[in-house]
């Protein structure tokens, strides 16, 4: 634990110190909190904006409890994280303070089979689905589907562990259960239905158990196995009938979770029979989506709302503008990174607004079978949508990857 002088008297506990973290790290200490950060990395990067650092797992709900009770937070959060919204559940609740998401609501968050399970007893359009522990369930699962069927860890996220298995891979049954087993926490495989159709997330925000949505974005998945988000675009390009549709199911869902103040998440399939949920989380959207995307489409600072609600402060939520804005993220093959470079031209091109690498040279590379695998994005901005991925597409072109075999 390392400690920092402060002369606020107002505490914030936040969950994970992370880069996609630290705009929420950033929010609470510009409204002059003291900030009690929690992360399991001890080189985590908002580690440094801490005015205590606590290396602590932020899934490890008893001991960020007994952390609380020794720095008395006014509130615990966590922002673009799925786990640790349980824990701040939970310890909020233990706390006393009130009950934004209770605890046993923030199970149906973040927990797949819990999330199936509300959102069928509530009515809500889903993939039929089967939740299983053990390789003789997950099969008469996979015939049950016939064959074709989405397979997931109920507890993880960042398309970790997330296979379409289809009759080509009927032999590798085994495998493949053990794959998705192996990420997830709790031991329980997700196997759902398959559903095509175009992807989309919905960003909004719930005040008092009212909810306000914000922005709807346009998601693009790598193909068949596997499924990572490699690009998103807002506003969304859906005709406004399907858009109306898209509202109304995730205004569904946010409420059968019973989310009363705080950020949601929902990802939605747009199907042949209709808009369906793929998960729901009481959390920012991360890849991003909130800390960038949505105030460059529409000026709205979602990051600094969520925050500011949970000091108990109402929000601004009206959009100011809209724009196009879109990430692409950079993807390459398998080998060790030799040299992983974007022109100048790129960098210096009509709205770009940033290009960033997450992996460097020397580092092994293995396709793109989660987001982890990625290897960096470009953020983009336009008059529109169309325009936004269109000068993100041709930054896109203009990065150098070069591999060397693995040896």
């Amino acid at each position: 634990m390392e400690k920092k002088e402060n002369g606020s008297g107002k505490k914030m506990m936040i969950l994970g110190a992370s880069a996609l973290q630290v705009p929420a790290i950033k929010k609470a200490k510009e409204l002059g909190y003291q900030v009690i950060l929690v992360d399991y990395d001890e080189n985590a990067v908002g580690f440094p904006l801490a005015d205590v650092k606590l290396v602590v797992s932020t899934l490890d709900m008893e001991e960020v409890y007994r952390q609380a009770l020794i720095y008395k937070p006014d509130v615990v959060i966590t922002s673009t994280s799925d786990g640790p919204v349980r824990t701040a559940a939970y310890v909020n609740e233990k706390l006393g303070k009130r009950p934004d998401l209770p605890y046993k609501d923030s199970l149906c968050a973040t927990i797949k089979s819990h999330m199936r399970n509300r959102l069928k007893e509530k009515g809500i359009p889903i993939p039929a689905y089967y939740a299983v522990q053990d390789l003789e369930s997950f099969q008469t699962a996979v015939e049950a589907l016939d064959g074709r069927c989405i397979v997931k860890p109920a507890d993880n996220a960042g398309s970790r562990g997330v296979v379409l298995l289809d009759e080509g891979k009927r032999q590798e049954l085994g495998e493949i259960y053990e794959y998705s087993k192996g990420n997830s926490r709790n031991g329980t495989v997700m196997v759902e239905e398959f559903m095509a159709g175009p992807e989309v997330s919905v960003e909004a925000m719930t005040v008092e158990g009212e909810t306000t949505i914000i922005a709807i974005t346009d998601k693009y998945i790598t193909e068949p196995p596997y499924f990572v988000e490699i690009a998103h675009c807002e506003p969304s390009r859906l005709g406004e009938e399907v858009q109306e549709q898209i509202k109304k199911v995730a205004l569904q869902a946010i409420e059968a979770i019973g989310l009363q103040n705080g950020p949601s998440h929902t990802e939605i399939k747009v199907t042949e029979d209709g808009a369906k949920i793929v998960e729901i989380a009481a959390r920012l959207g991360g890849d991003f989506i909130t800390s960038r995307l949505v105030p460059l489409s529409t000026g709205v600072d979602l990051v600094g709302a969520s925050v500011l609600l949970a000091t108990g402060e109402k929000p601004d939520l009206g959009a100011k503008w809209q724009r196009g804005a879109a990430i692409h993220f950079i993807q390459g093959g398998e080998g060790i990174i030799r040299s992983l470079e974007a022109d100048e031209e790129v960098r210096s091109l009509a709205g770009v607004e940033e290009i960033i690498f997450y992996k460097k040279p020397g580092d092994g590379i293995n396709g793109t079978k989660s987001s982890n695998d990625r290897l960096g994005h470009i953020i983009t901005v336009g008059n529109t949508p169309e325009e936004a991925m269109e000068i993100g597409k041709r930054a896109l072109a203009g990065i150098r990857v070069e591999l060397v075999p693995q040896l």
